[in-house]
């Protein structure tokens, strides 16, 4: 493989602004270290709510509410409930900060529909030639097939940027991916985000907000390959060789609250999204859970702490504080529907979802719902490579977007 070069983009970031927002927050590119002075704008977007557009804290307690946890360090965070959009609290919900690989996410909602998982393709030297320095990778070699589906495990499994590469050249090409990517945020009113790179690598203007991030996750999660891909804890991917000698190697989901890790139990309930780490970013994190018959989305962006695992430790404790307080607070505002959704008139479900989320379920998957064993509607039944859902796909009408069932692999044990 030849060297990867990093390749210099220079953006010029025009504001972005609508009605519905102040003005537009600035971005911070530092690496957010513990003597960064750097401090969100007084006035950020109000997209979803004028209380969002506020610097610091917001949450509307009511009786018998638990307070949020203490221990959060988060530069921005939300708690929103996946369903109906209502965001339960935040933190400098539109601060515009580095994405890091969470923006592969907006890479999978915009590219995943538009490949079909069974086509082939041998990658080439310059797939990979812009691939930067550093990348988080997944091992893709040249001269090599892949299936559309293998290097989607790549992306969703490894933040493999060469992964990424690899799509955006079957897609069209870089330019055509990162364009399409900013077409798409702002036709979900993702408004805070502009795109560089496919992969989320570090790059001058590159920028999203944990609002952004939630609004991205909540409609990749009505994609049925989506919610698999980020829901897959372990895989198998092609390895070196060719044919029927071709080998393969297991990857496994750098989602930690997914895989667990040392001090770190799987998060129940955790059904992905997608995890994020570079240099200007820190580490951020977007996850979907569901208990009973709540679905939350929470992202928390660079937290500025030295526990380990800190961007999980802390979504996991906003997840908890989320599924307590759900009905008991006021929210302080909304994830707003995407663009071509408004004027429908109709707050109700949207349309179902074909194949597997409209169906019924399976007998096994419903016995194996009934027998409630891991407490988990969202989770699948792995019996002999045959996965089963578990749960059920019908939400009241009231909600304005309601998720399809939600999908989880467990690890293979």
């Amino acid at each position: 493989m030849p060297a990867m070069k990093k390749t210099v983009l220079t953006v010029v970031c025009a504001s972005l602004m609508t009605m519905s927002a102040l003005a537009p927050a600035v971005a911070d590119d530092k690496p957010g270290k513990k003597d960064d002075k750097a401090k969100p704008p007084a006035d950020m977007s109000m997209v979803g709510g004028a209380q969002l557009g506020k610097a610091g804290t917001q949450v509307n307690l009511g009786p018998g509410a638990p307070v949020l946890p203490k221990d959060l360090t988060g530069r921005s965070w939300i708690v929103a409930d996946a369903e109906s959009g209502e965001v339960l609290a935040s933190h400098n919900a539109h601060w515009r900060l580095p994405p890091a690989s969470t923006l592969k996410m907006l890479f999978a909602d915009t590219v995943l529909p538009k490949l079909p998982k069974d086509q082939v393709y041998k990658v080439k030297d310059a797939d990979l030639a812009d691939v930067g320095a550093g990348s988080s990778l997944v091992g893709v070699k040249e001269d090599h097939t892949y299936s559309v589906h293998d290097l989607w495990l790549g992306v969703f499994l490894r933040s493999g940027n060469d992964a990424v590469h690899v799509l955006s050249s079957m897609y069209g090409g870089v330019d055509k991916a990162v364009a399409d990517m900013q077409t798409h945020a702002d036709e979900l009113q993702a408004l805070d985000t502009h795109v560089v790179s496919p992969d989320g690598y570090d790059a001058a203007g590159q920028v999203s907000s944990a609002y952004d991030l939630t609004l991205i996750a909540r409609s990749g999660l009505q994609k049925a390959d989506f919610r698999e891909y980020a829901a897959t804890a372990t895989a198998d991917f092609p390895g070196e060789g060719k044919g029927k000698k071709r080998e393969s190697f297991e990857i496994q989901n750098t989602n930690r609250l997914m895989t667990g890790d040392y001090g770190l139990n799987p998060y129940k309930g955790i059904a992905g999204v997608k995890n994020g780490n570079t240099t200007h970013a820190g580490a951020t994190f977007t996850g979907v859970a569901e208990r009973g018959d709540k679905v939350l989305l929470v992202t928390v962006m660079n937290p500025d702490s030295d526990e380990q695992n800190a961007v999980y430790q802390e979504t996991a404790r906003l997840f908890d504080w989320g599924f307590k307080a759900a009905g008991k607070v006021t929210p302080v505002g909304e994830l707003v529907r995407p663009r071509s959704a408004e004027g429908s008139g109709n707050k109700g479900a949207a349309a179902p979802e074909k194949g597997k989320a409209e169906g019924s379920l399976s007998s096994t998957a419903t016995a194996a719902a009934d027998e409630g064993s891991s407490g988990v509607g969202i989770a699948l039944a792995v019996t002999g490579g045959v996965l089963a859902l578990i749960g059920a796909g019908v939400f009241v009408v009231n909600r304005r977007w309601p998720l399809p069932d939600l999908v989880r692999r467990l690890p293979r044990r």
